[in-house]
């Protein structure tokens, strides 16, 4: 596996990462008025939610630090999951110092194209895997933050749209096909309008809201629709 088989494979996610990235960055620009800030959080992030989230804090009159780190840790910690399960996909030759190295790379889609590779996957292919779609996700922040300080009010605005479009695209699909993703989004939803209207929760910083709606959502669903164990479920079809 070589670096230059990496790069092509990531070349259509690059791509679709500089878009969604464009987006933060035009919000990201105007909420905290300094493109240079906008692109080294995407710089040092590379994560849509984790990033969107945590702009929506350091833009609240209320946000703190806590909430951030906390909202971060749980919108974030599948990549952990993600890690473990390709640490198992991965050659000899990807040491520990290689593994911390490349593990900022890890995203839902570079995840998915390691784990698809027939053969282990090495850091030479890792690296050129997710080099275009780390320069995509910053350049795309960074010309959305510029654009958003030298573009009119007007335009600027109709591009934010883009934002709400992007969540919609990446939520509904898996809603139509997925009963559990459907009714986490549901409860995830509900929550957001109790918080937003009701006379006492209202009071809570958006923070901490966003890690109710989400920690809430996912335990609800987790219990409603546990996944059983590979091992336990085939161990019940011997017994049987």
């Amino acid at each position: 596996m070589t670096f230059s088989k990496g790069v092509k494979d990531g070349l259509p996610i690059g791509v679709g990462y500089f878009a969604v990235s464009f987006a933060f960055g035009i919000n990201a620009g105007a909420a905290l008025n300094s493109w240079l800030l906008a692109t080294f959080i995407s710089m040092t992030n590379v994560t849509s939610a984790g990033q969107f989230a945590g702009l929506k804090i350091m833009s609240s009159a209320t946000g703190t630090l806590i909430e951030l780190a906390i909202a971060s840790f749980f919108i974030n910690l599948r990549y952990s999951l993600m890690a473990i399960s390709l640490s198992q996909k991965v050659s000899p030759s990807f040491t520990t110092a290689k593994r911390l190295l490349l593990a900022t790379g890890i995203t839902d889609e570079i995840y998915a194209v390691s784990m698809a590779q027939k053969e282990k996957v090495n850091p030479i292919y890792f690296l050129g895997l997710m080099t275009l779609p780390y320069l995509g996700w910053s350049g795309g922040a960074l010309t959305g933050a510029v654009c958003g300080q030298i573009l009119p009010d007007m335009v600027v605005n109709a591009l934010g749209v883009a934002l709400y479009g992007m969540f919609v695209a990446i939520v509904v699909p898996p809603m139509k096909s997925s009963r559990p993703t459907l009714i986490a989004v549901l409860i995830a939803i509900a929550l957001s309008f109790a918080f937003f209207y009701a006379p006492v929760l209202k009071d809570v910083s958006s923070g901490f809201a966003i890690i109710i709606c989400a920690v809430v959502a996912s335990l609800i669903c987790a219990a409603l629709f546990p996944v059983k164990d590979s091992c336990t479920a085939e161990s019940t079809q011997e017994t049987v």
